[in-house]
């Protein structure tokens, strides 16, 4: 494991430990998936590099935890400044990384800027309670007091967004954390945690690590093992949110996990049928349909079908296939052969393409595929039910506020919903009725901001990201009594 700051041609990234970069002995390729070119290199961590970091967390931790909200708050504030001043360096190594456009990386990083002004206010919310008892000789005082050392493993779809807030709560809370971030895109893992270091956090405090895909099982399981880790958290897909659930029950650790989705957005007869086009388009397809909150299925009333079609599609080419722009990007080509494949067997079995081409020429690289709308999808079909987490959009027509509800909850997911209606009593019940962690009345199912609580219900996770609910998730009460 050797230390250092070696930049420039032949690059490989190294992981972020006790303040130090370090190059571990392996390495793995970087893969740019709009250009199918090896961008750089990034180190790969082994046992030596996983103790190296929960070492280095668990030492600052004795000290993090006694420092002030004033003092964590500045520091926020200077990382903020950081961020934006290198804003066109971390852009582009997440454009490199995922082939993400300009815009998107651009939202990651207001995003991540925002996150960091509201929990900089928000600190000196976490206090304790001096509660009444039984007694009146007896007194008590109820502490919150952060975990220890923390978890955080983030995916490559919104790291930014993803990446700050799986670290910023828990260090905010006065935990440290170790974030393992994702093989795709471990340089704008790394810009996000250097901003970090730059801001003044203290060594120790906030440690990164990646590891080539292979490696996945025995190091997360060394992590989750380690008795010096208190709490987990993990944004990405349910099947292996079910895997770190288990290793973290094995553990008896506490995890908080925001898993899939197949949200659903309800166009209702009365709807403003150009708001609803233009929010079902950029819900479904935005990032190229790679966010867990994308929607996937549209459920339109049938007195408005017709016309909402036409606007849906006028939406798509306006924003998504204009003359001359290229396909969406995909992270890896085995995501857009399993696009092709969900799209197939909905084909085979009486579905019908109303936006797209199934059967389009190869683009220019295997990773990119153009949007496709679907109807007429039926039980039987692999795409009623899996998350496709690509630049598709199932099509069903509705009657009533009955059967609406009975398709938006026939999913084992329940991370975001839609409504578009122009009756607010409607839209309310439907929100009552949608098992969900959110619903969006009259916007499109994507929604994520640090004022508000986000999470999942059924297989889209448990726990709350962001917000004061956020914060209280990384620290834990400690009830002291005494006599007077």
């Amino acid at each position: 494991m050797a230390i250092d700051g070696v930049n420039g041609e032949g690059y490989t990234v190294p992981f972020l430990i006790n303040g130090e970069n370090v190059h571990p002995e392996r390495s793995f390729d970087v893969t740019n998936p709009a250009t199918g070119k090896v961008v750089h290199r990034s180190g790969s961590a082994s046992e030596v590099e996983v103790q190296a970091a929960v070492d280095a967390a668990a030492q600052a931790f004795k000290t993090w935890k006694k420092t002030t909200p004033q003092q964590r708050r500045n520091i926020f504030l200077k990382v903020a400044d950081n961020l934006e001043s290198r804003k066109e360096e971390l852009a582009k190594y997440m454009m490199e990384e995922t082939g993400c456009p300009q815009q998107w990386a651009d939202f990651n990083l207001m995003t991540a800027k925002d996150f960091l002004y509201d929990v900089g206010g928000r600190i000196s919310s976490v206090e304790g309670s001096y509660p009444a008892t039984n007694s009146p000789e007896t007194g008590a005082i109820v502490l919150r007091e952060p975990f220890g050392v923390v978890l955080a493993i983030a995916p490559w779809n919104a790291p930014y967004i993803l990446g700050m807030r799986s670290v910023l709560y828990p260090i905010a809370a006065g935990n440290t954390a170790i974030l393992k971030g994702s093989e795709a895109c471990p340089r704008t893992m790394w810009g996000l945690c250097s901003v970090f270091q730059e801001g003044g956090l203290p060594a120790g405090v906030l440690n990164m690590l990646v590891h080539e895909p292979a490696n996945a099982p025995a190091i997360t399981k060394s992590l989750i093992s380690n008795p010096e880790i208190k709490k987990i958290n993990f944004t990405g897909s349910t099947a292996v949110g079910r895997i770190i659930g288990r290793l973290a029950g094995e553990n008896l650790k506490p995890v908080l996990q925001e898993l899939g989705g197949k949200a659903s957005a309800i166009v209702w007869e009365d709807a403003d049928l150009d708001n609803a086009a233009v929010q079902c388009a950029l819900g479904a397809f935005l990032n190229s349909g790679q966010i867990c909150m994308s929607t996937e299925r549209i459920l339109v009333h049938k007195n408005v079908r017709a016309e909402f079609e036409k606007k849906l599609v006028g939406a798509i080419d306006h924003i998504f296939n204009g003359e001359g722009s290229d396909a969406p990007v995909l992270i890896t080509a085995a995501a857009v052969d399993k696009i092709k494949a969900l799209v197939s067997d909905a084909l085979s079995k009486g579905a019908n393409l109303v936006y797209g081409d199934a059967n389009a020429p190869e683009e220019k690289t295997k990773t990119r595929i153009r949007p496709m709308v679907i109807a007429g999808i039926k039980e039987d079909m692999d795409l009623y039910k899996t998350e496709s987490f690509g630049p598709t959009v199932s099509l069903f027509e509705i009657e009533s506020e009955e059967e609406a509800l009975r398709i938006a909850n026939d999913t084992e997911y329940g991370l975001t919903s839609a409504v578009f209606t122009e009756d607010l009593r409607r839209g309310l019940r439907f929100a009552n009725e949608i098992e969900t962690g959110a619903v969006h009345i009259n916007s499109m199912t994507v929604h994520d901001e640090s004022m508000l609580p986000h999470g999942g219900a059924k297989a889209s996770g448990y726990g709350r990201f962001n917000a004061s609910t956020g914060l209280s998730e990384w620290v834990r009460t400690k009830t002291v009594t005494f006599k007077v």
